[in-house]
């Protein structure tokens, strides 16, 4: 599901300036195509890719919080977490679903839920290890600029699930 911008609906009445249906339709699609390929830069392990998708600079600073991790603020700190984490991630996929993007003027919103399929190097040979899966909650936070959309705050929240081995409602305790 996707929200356009703000004043671009077919409630709002047509204000001087004001992006078209046709406009809104091309920046989601736009949003939606940056969130993307921020993933599969992770993905491929591709750090100059990946830090392309980062506002450059520090005129807005960026932030991002990983699962279990304080907030990092800074460029230099949040591309120095990445490429820590593709050092020791030998295998990574994003399956997102419930992506959701909000817009309003040159700031949008991505919502998602990654579906993350992970592992490391296996012991003693070559191969990837044991494949782990998790999932996370999502929230991008892109801006708009000359080179196109670019991310100022990535947050990943881990979705806590029950365990089978701890004690449920209908469980006793």
């Amino acid at each position: 599901m996707t929200t356009p911008p703000a004043g671009s609906g077919d409630d709002a009445p047509d204000a001087p300036g004001a992006p078209d249906a046709t406009d809104a339709a091309a920046d989601v699609a736009a949003v939606e195509q940056a969130n993307t390929d921020f993933y599969e830069a992770m993905e491929s392990g591709d750090y100059e890719r990946l830090a392309d998708r980062w506002l450059p600079g520090e005129d807005l600073t960026v932030s991002c919080v990983h699962p279990g991790w304080p907030v990092l603020r800074g460029r230099g700190d949040v591309l120095r977490s990445y490429a820590l984490i593709m050092a020791n991630t030998e295998y990574i996929q994003f399956i997102l679903t419930d992506v959701d993007v909000a817009m309003t003027g040159d700031t949008a919103l991505v919502n998602c839920t990654e579906n993350i399929l992970s592992g490391g190097p296996a012991e003693g040979d070559d191969t990837v290890g044991p494949l782990v899966g998790q999932l996370v909650v999502a929230t991008n936070v892109f801006r708009r600029t000359p080179d196109g959309w670019k991310l100022w705050s990535h947050h990943g929240s881990p979705v806590l699930t029950e365990s089978d081995d701890e004690p449920g409602p209908e469980s006793p305790a």
